[in-house]
């Protein structure tokens, strides 16, 4: 019975969507950020997470370079808007001592595929305000010991398109972990999350990203299956040249596992270095309206 209501609450605001006349619509390659990030991580509790599947609270206190590639595909057609986004992280330290084994580190280890449709039904200004329909594909680049293969479809209402807030939103979320493919887990969830940028001046921008996820039910228990989990990230980009830029970051990670007593946690800080450029693939302005009326 939950899982029929919790779908009805998925299903329910895609309702909302209407069809219009076109006035406009843009086709956008966003580039993010392809870049490279001087890290010095923190990791809390890291002995009750030391069997998570999650690189980010099995890593170590070091300092290390991590690689980063955000990107996005951008398209707006009158009040509707199709974002599709490959965000890619990695970096690892590799310990060589003569005397003993060679030890890795993975300090970061993400792949995520993010397919976002909003609707503005309510239109004020610079503010847009629709029902939201989103898919997630996460997975990684090496396991912990598996790879991970995660799908998130989930739906809600999002604020969008704002000069700041890109994107902020609150969904219900259906969550399928199929890392085990002979016995998947599915999870049912709340998330809020938001983007935001801010120009604080000429080539000085500040950006923020990140999640609140609360788990309400499961299919079956595993102790490393998060209940809470919260991520935030934050960046000031200072432009250097061109279209690459270099500044300070913080990245915070919190989350309860279901087998654990305490939060696991990582909090990263340090300097990235990255290319951030945005094309306009397409772009169709509307036309004005011609009188039928014969004078």
């Amino acid at each position: 019975m939950k899982k029929i209501v919790f779908a009805l609450l998925i299903l329910m605001p895609c309702a909302a969507f209407a069809l219009e006349t076109p006035h406009e619509s843009k086709f956008d390659l966003n580039i993010r950020r392809i870049g490279i990030d001087w890290t010095q991580t923190s990791i809390g509790h890291p002995e009750e997470y030391a069997n998570s599947p999650v690189s980010a609270f099995t890593a170590s206190d070091q300092s290390s370079f991590v690689g980063v590639f955000d990107t996005a595909l951008e398209y707006g057609f009158d009040r509707l808007r199709w974002d599709n986004s490959l965000f890619m992280t990695y970096g690892k330290t590799t310990l060589k001592p003569y005397d003993a084994p060679s030890t890795t580190d993975e300090k970061a280890d993400k792949i995520l595929f993010t397919s976002d449709l909003s609707y503005a039904v309510w239109d004020w200004g610079d503010v847009k305000l629709g029902p939201i329909v989103r898919a997630e594909y996460e997975s990684e680049f090496k396991g912990n010991p598996h790879i991970r293969k995660i799908a998130r479809p989930s739906a809600g209402i999002a604020l969008f398109d704002h000069k700041v807030f890109k994107t902020l939103y609150t969904t219900a979320v259906y969550e399928n972990d199929f890392t085990d493919v002979h016995d998947p887990v599915s999870k049912l969830a709340l998330e809020a999350g938001w983007r935001a940028e801010y120009e604080i001046r000429e080539g000085v921008k500040f950006n923020s990203d990140g999640y609140y996820r609360e788990y309400l039910d499961y299919s079956r228990y595993v102790a490393t299956d998060f209940r809470r989990d919260l991520s935030v990230n934050a960046r000031l980009d200072t432009n250097l040249w061109g279209n690459f830029t270099f500044g300070p970051y913080v990245n915070y990670r919190r989350a309860l596992a279901r087998g654990a007593e305490h939060y696991g946690s990582n909090t990263t800080v340090g300097l990235s270095f990255n290319y951030i450029n945005k094309f306009n693939l397409k772009r169709t302005e509307s036309l004005p309206e011609l009188s039928s009326e014969i004078e």
